[in-house]
C-alpha cells in the first residue's frame, strides 16, 4: 500500500539524494455529494437539538466524510469533510457535535460536527495507519485510537481542540497546511502559523504540552477498539488473536482474553464494562465476561470473518457482518440467529439507528435495512431462525450443504447511492489521456491535462478499447496514477515531470506559434493554480512584483538556486496565460494533496485555495514553476542522430555529421532540413530536368543542430515541397507526422544514436 502525498520521504542525512515532496490532483467526474470508492465507516447523530434533524456521517476509502441529513426514506448530502490524504478508516463522535476521524494518512483529525466541512485540528502521533477508533459516550472527551504496529493511544479531545493560552488561539482551526472547507472561516493571515503548530514530531511539546497516553503491550497490529460508556474500560483487538484489556486513565493493561484463531476484526462493550462480545477472521463470534475473565458463549453464525458488529441498547442481541456478505442477528441468551439480509459486497460496518441499521460496505453506495432494533423478538416471531453451533466449521459444513437460511428481508428500506470506484486504468502512449473502467463496467477516457471525460465508450471490453485506442507516439513518461481513492490520483514528482513536451500546433493552441514548445507539466500545474493565483494577486494586490512575482520566501529562491542548474523557460510571453487544453473544470474540481516545508500533507480542492498558501503549504518546485517561471534541469530531451543518403543515391548533402534535435521534432522539419541543404546551399541550375538532384554538395559539419525554427524563413510547407523526399529508417518509410522519439522507440529500436536516410521520390 502506498502512501499518498509524500509525509517523511525527505531524509535528514544530508549525504542522501534529496527526494523532492510530491504534488498529487485527485480528479471528481461527478458532483461531491458522492463517494466514489467503498465506505469504511458509519455514525449516527440523533436529532440535534439545535435543527431537530437526524445525521449520518460516512468515512469513505476515498478519503472524505461526508453528512448526510436524514428523511424518513431519502438521504441529502449537506457537508463533505475533505482533508486526509489517504483512506478513512473510522470516525466516531465525541461530545455533543465533534467528530473524529481517523486515517491510513496516519493522522486523526477533528471536526464540528455541523460545520461546512472544516477541519479543526490534525494530531500526528501513530506512525502508520490509523485503522479504528472508540469513544464514551458519557466521558465526552475520551477517545481511544489503534493502528498498525500495535499503537493505541487515549486522547483527551477536549484538551486537544480547546486552546490553553490566548498564544494559541490560531491553532484553534487546524488541519495540518490549511482548512478544507469554506475559505472563509478561517482569517486569512493565521495560515502560516496553523500550518507550523502542528508539525509531525516526537517531541512532548506538542498541542502545548499536551500528550496523549500511549496503551503500550500490542506487538502487532491493532484493528479494533471498544470503550464503555464511562471511558473506564477500553478494549483492543487485532493480529494478535487476544483481546486485551485496559485502563484508558493510565493505559495499563488490565487483562488478557484468549480463545480466538484468527484476527480480532471487531469488538463491543456494554455500557457497565461487564460484557464484550468479539467478532474474528476464525469466523466466530465470542462473548465475554470481563469479571470472570473468560469466554462464556461462542456462536457459529457466519462462514468467513466476522468484519462488522452492533449490538441493541440492552445487549441482548448482536447484529453480526463481514466477508461472507450476510448480515445476522442473534439471540446472546438463546443463541438463536436470523438471517436479515445478504449484500453483494462484503460488510464493513454497521450503525444501528432506532428501528433500522445502516450497512457500510466495499461498495460506495450504504443502505439502510429494516432492524427492529427497539424489539428485535419480533424478527424472530418470523421464523426461519437457526441455533448456532459452537464450533466454526458447524457453519461452514452447514453452507457447503445447502441449506443456507432464507434471508428476512429482501430491499433496504433506502439507499444512499455512490459512484462507481475506478479500478483498472491505463496511460495511453500519448501521455495525455488514461483509459479507466470502474465497478460498474463503464470504460471512460480522461485528459488528464483538463481533468475531465472526453468520451464515455459505456460497458465495453477494456483491452479492446486499449488496443484501439493505441498511437505509435513516444512521449516520456511525465507522471503516474493510481485509483486507491477510487478515482484517478495523478503524481508529479519533480524532475521527471518536466520532461515531457508538445507543440502548440499539436496541442490545437491558438494565438501561440506552431512551432513553440510547450511543457506539458508546467501548463498543468498553471491551471491547477490558476484560482490559486488569482487569489494569491487579489491578496498581494498592487505589491505583486512586476518581473514575475518573485517568492516571498528567501529560502526557496535560494534553495532552487542552490539546487543545481535551473533553466529559465524562455516563452515567458503570456506566462501565466491558462491555454484551453490545461483548463480544470471548476464544477468538478480536482483535490490538490500536496505538503510544504511545514504541518504534514494536505488535501484541498483546487477552488477553496485562498492565495494565502506559501512555501510552507506547496513544494518549492511547484511555486519556483508557477510564480518564476523555472523548471529544473531535464535529460533526454534531445535527441542525436545521423542524416545519410539511401544506398546507391547519388544525392549529397551538406551535413553528414551528428546532429542533434529535440526529441518532438518531426520528420518533416528533418524533410526541411535535407530540402533546405540540398536547395538553398546550392544553385538552383543544378536541379536535373527529372526532378533529382546533381551529385557533388561537398563539405561536412561535424556536428549540426537542427532547431524547431529553422525551416520558417520562406519556405513552403512540407507537404508541397518539389521535388519530393522520403526519410527512411531501417528501410522504413516514416511519416512526415512522426516525432524523432518516436522513431527511435519504434522503428530503430537500438541504444545506438538514431540514423536516417533521405532521397527524392523518382518521378514525381
Amino acid at each position: 500500500m502506498h502512501r499518498v502525498g509524500s509525509a517523511g520521504n525527505n531524509a535528514n542525512n544530508s549525504n542522501r539524494p534529496r527526494k523532492e515532496k510530491r504534488l498529487t490532483y485527485v480528479l471528481n467526474d461527478t458532483n461531491d455529494t458522492k463517494h466514489c470508492a467503498g465506505i469504511n465507516c458509519l455514525a449516527v447523530l440523533k436529532s440535534f437539538v439545535y435543527d431537530g434533524c437526524n445525521y449520518l456521517f460516512t468515512g469513505s476509502r476515498d478519503g472524505t466524510l461526508k453528512r448526510w441529513a436524514l428523511g424518513e426514506d431519502a438521504a441529502t448530502c449537506s457537508a463533505t469533510f475533505e482533508s486526509h490524504v489517504d483512506w478513512v478508516n473510522d470516525t466516531v463522535i465525541a461530545g455533543d457535535n465533534t467528530l473524529v476521524s481517523c486515517s491510513s494518512d496516519t493522522t486523526l483529525k477533528t471536526w464540528n460536527c455541523l460545520s461546512d466541512g472544516t477541519c479543526t485540528r490534525t494530531l500526528r502521533q501513530h506512525s502508520d495507519y490509523v485503522t479504528c477508533l472508540a469513544a464514551a459516550e458519557k466521558n465526552t472527551n475520551v477517545v481511544a485510537s489503534g493502528g498498525l504496529g500495535g499503537e493505541v493511544f487515549i486522547w483527551d479531545i477536549e484538551a486537544v481542540v480547546t486552546p490553553v493560552s490566548k498564544s494559541s488561539d490560531v491553532m484553534e482551526d487546524d488541519c495540518s497546511n490549511g482548512i478544507n472547507g469554506s475559505a472563509n472561516s478561517l482569517p486569512i493571515s493565521s495560515l502560516r502559523t496553523i500550518s507550523s503548530s502542528n508539525s509531525i514530531t516526537a517531541h512532548t511539546t506538542r498541542y502545548h504540552g499536551y500528550v496523549p497516553i500511549a496503551a503500550k503491550g500490542h506487538k502487532d497490529s491493532v484493528y479494533a477498539l471498544a470503550m464503555n460508556d464511562s471511558g473506564t474500560l477500553l478494549v483492543s483487538g487485532g493480529t494478535e488473536k487476544v483481546v486485551r484489556v485496559w485502563d484508558p486513565r493510565t493505559g495499563s493493561k488490565t487483562m488478557n482474553l484468549r480463545g480466538h484463531t484468527d484476527n480480532i476484526r471487531a469488538l463491543l462493550l456494554d455500557s457497565t464494562g461487564r460484557y464484550c462480545i468479539s467478532g474474528s477472521s476464525d469466523s466466530m463470534i465470542r462473548l465475554w465476561d470481563l469479571g470472570q475473565q473468560r469466554c462464556v458463549h461462542s456462536y457459529a453464525v457466519h462462514t468467513d470473518s466476522v468484519w462488522a458488529l452492533a449490538s441493541t441498547p440492552s445487549f441482548s442481541h448482536v447484529y453480526s457482518g463481514g466477508r461472507d456478505l450476510s448480515l445476522y442477528l442473534t439471540d446472546l441468551t438463546t443463541r438463536e440467529s436470523l438471517l436479515l439480509c445478504t449484500k453483494e459486497y462484503p460488510v464493513l460496518q454497521l450503525a444501528l439507528h432506532d428501528d433500522s441499521i445502516w450497512i457500510a460496505t466495499t461498495d460506495s453506495s450504504v443502505h439502510r435495512w429494516s432492524a427492529e432494533g427497539q424489539n428485535p423478538q419480533k424478527v424472530f416471531q418470523r421464523g426461519g431462525s437457526f441455533l448456532a453451533g459452537n464450533l466454526s466449521f458447524s457453519r461452514a459444513r452447514v453452507s457447503l450443504e445447502g441449506s443456507t437460511p432464507a434471508p428476512v428481508y429482501k430491499e433496504p428500506i433506502f439507499t444512499i447511492p455512490g459512484t462507481p470506484a475506478i479500478v483498472q486504468h491505463e496511460i495511453l502512449n500519448n501521455r495525455r489521456h488514461v483509459l479507466t473502467k470502474d465497478t460498474a463496467g463503464s470504460v471512460k477516457l480522461w485528459e488528464i491535462t483538463r481533468g475531465v471525460v472526453i468520451e464515455d465508450y459505456g460497458q465495453v471490453s477494456f483491452d479492446e478499447k486499449k488496443e484501439k485506442l493505441f498511437e505509435k507516439v513516444s512521449i516520456p513518461a511525465w507522471f503516474t496514477v493510481d485509483t486507491r481513492l477510487g478515482s484517478l490520483s495523478v503524481h508529479l514528482d519533480t524532475p521527471q515531470c518536466f520532461s515531457a513536451e508538445m507543440y502548440s500546433a499539436d496541442l490545437n493552441i491558438t494565438g501561440k506559434p506552431e512551432d513553440d514548445k510547450v511543457n506539458l507539466a508546467r501548463e498543468t500545474l498553471k491551471g491547477l493554480l490558476a484560482h490559486w493565483m488569482t487569489k494569491r494577486r487579489q491578496r498581494l494586490g498592487s505589491q505583486a512584483s512586476v518581473n514575475g512575482d518573485v517568492l516571498s520566501g528567501k529560502d526557496i529562491t535560494a534553495r532552487s538556486l542552490a539546487h543545481s542548474r535551473i533553466e529559465v523557460d524562455g516563452n515567458t510571453e503570456n506566462d501565466s496565460m491558462v491555454y484551453p487544453p490545461f483548463e480544470f473544470s471548476t464544477v468538478s474540481p480536482p483535490s490538490i494533496i500536496t505538503e510544504g516545508s511545514q504541518g504534514g500533507p494536505w488535501r484541498k480542492k483546487i477552488t477553496e485555495l485562498d492565495g494565502s498558501e506559501d512555501e510552507k503549504d506547496f513544494p518549492w518546485w511547484v511555486l519556483d514553476c508557477v510564480l518564476n517561471n523555472r523548471l529544473p534541469p531535464r535529460e533526454n530531451t534531445k535527441c542525436s542522430f545521423y542524416l545519410h543518403p539511401c544506398e546507391g543515391s547519388a544525392v549529397q548533402i551538406l551535413t553528414q555529421g551528428k546532429l542533434s534535435a529535440p526529441r518532438i521534432l518531426r520528420i518533416h522539419k528533418v524533410v526541411n532540413y535535407v530540402f533546405e541543404k540540398m536547395v538553398l546551399d546550392k544553385p538552383i541550375d543544378s536541379v536535373n530536368t527529372d526532378g533529382t538532384f546533381a551529385p557533388g554538395l561537398g563539405g561536412q559539419l561535424q556536428h549540426s543542430t537542427v532547431g524547431d525554427g529553422s525551416f520558417r524563413s520562406g519556405l513552403k510547407p512540407w507537404q508541397k515541397i518539389r521535388p519530393s523526399i522520403e526519410i527512411l529508417c531501417n528501410n522504413q518509410v516514416l511519416s512526415p507526422d512522426m516525432s524523432l522519439a518516436t522513431v527511435r522507440a519504434y522503428i530503430w529500436k537500438k541504444p545506438e544514436d538514431l540514423i536516417l536516410n533521405h532521397r527524392v521520390i523518382q518521378g514525381r
